[in-house]
């Protein structure tokens, strides 16, 4: 696995597992759900008649020959320390 893709993983984890023990939500009162009496003694609708012209779409493939250059990279690489940011999460009280 790419090294990239290896840390938005690891941050997304680390997101979720923040998102889970940082917020403490205690439910003081039932909710309920409205009582609604419906009557229904209407005419029944009617969908319009439509006409509908559209274009065409044609997919497909074509093979071209296309000039690309010839690039030769030399990358030189070090060791150095660099800051990072560091977290430091309190889970909420409860």
């Amino acid at each position: 696995m790419k090294r990239g893709v290896l840390a938005a993983l690891l941050v997304a984890v680390i997101v979720a597992l923040l998102a889970f023990y940082f917020i403490d939500v205690d439910v003081t009162d039932e909710g309920a759900l409205p009582d609604v009496d419906v009557d229904v003694s209407a005419e029944p609708g009617e969908m319009p008649d439509v006409d509908v012209q559209t274009g065409s779409v044609d997919v497909g493939t074509e093979t071209e020959t296309v000039e690309v250059p010839d690039v030769d990279v030399e990358v030189d690489t070090e060791e150095t320390e660099v800051t990072v940011p560091s977290v430091d999460v309190e889970p909420a009280p409860e």
